[in-house]
């Protein structure tokens, strides 16, 4: 039996199926505008496995869950890095932007380049980007980073920074804190005075984002399991 090849029109048509109002209603209060339930979208990623030109289709449709699909089926070491910052600079939905940078940009080999040419990009969405990729060497690969620097930058910066910015921040100084011992009481003074994020909403049993209560928490689990 001869496969059946997937076409844009019906994948979208499939996506469109699966739109839920209320999901839709639940993502735009966080700027995603969508209502399907990623959990089926990664079913149907499951089911394509890689596809990389059927990927630039769905990612050309401007279409938010297709572009959520594209980044699930695509080959993330082909594109160059003029392509990826067209990509992001296109792409403000936030879980778009989210996927974009974890699942492609942190696996193409122009993740650090990138990182430095998003770091102080004008565009608070793009350099939100960059702080992501910053906070990945900070845990991974900190050699060559000037963390006392990025410390003075976040405490200059980070309480008036829009919010996407503001989270991209913090989260960069909850993980210098954790990280490093000789850092931490710096990054929880910080943390500390400027506020940020202090009196976020935060489920029971969920650690909160504010950075001080963060870094506190990570550390007292790794000193539990040794």
């Amino acid at each position: 039996m001869a496969e059946t090849k997937e076409t844009v029109a019906g994948l979208m048509a499939e996506l469109a199926a699966l739109e839920d109002p209320k999901m839709r209603a639940v993502n735009e209060k966080h700027g995603d505008d969508h209502g399907v339930n990623l959990g089926k979208l990664r079913a149907i990623a499951k089911r394509l496995k890689t596809q990389q030109e059927l990927s630039v289709e769905l990612w050309d449709t401007g279409d938010t869950a297709a572009r959520l699909l594209a980044l699930l089926i695509c080959r993330p070491k082909v594109f160059t890095a003029g392509e990826l910052d067209t990509m992001l600079r296109e792409a403000p939905v936030p879980k778009v932007n989210d996927w974009l940078v974890n699942y492609v940009v942190k696996k193409s080999t122009h993740a650090e380049e990138l990182r430095q040419a998003w770091f102080f990009d004008p565009d608070p969405v793009v350099a939100a980007s960059g702080w992501a990729l910053t906070s990945e060497r900070v845990v991974k690969k900190p050699e060559g980073l000037d963390l006392p620097g990025l410390l003075d930058i976040i405490e200059a910066q980070m309480k008036p920074a829009p919010e996407r910015l503001q989270w991209a921040m913090n989260f960069a100084l909850a993980q210098i804190g954790i990280e490093n011992p000789e850092l931490r009481a710096r990054a929880l003074e910080i943390g500390e005075r400027l506020e940020v994020l202090k009196d976020y909403p935060t489920p029971p049993n969920c650690t909160s984002p504010f950075a001080p209560a963060w870094i506190n928490e990570i550390v007292r689990r790794r000193e539990l399991v040794g």
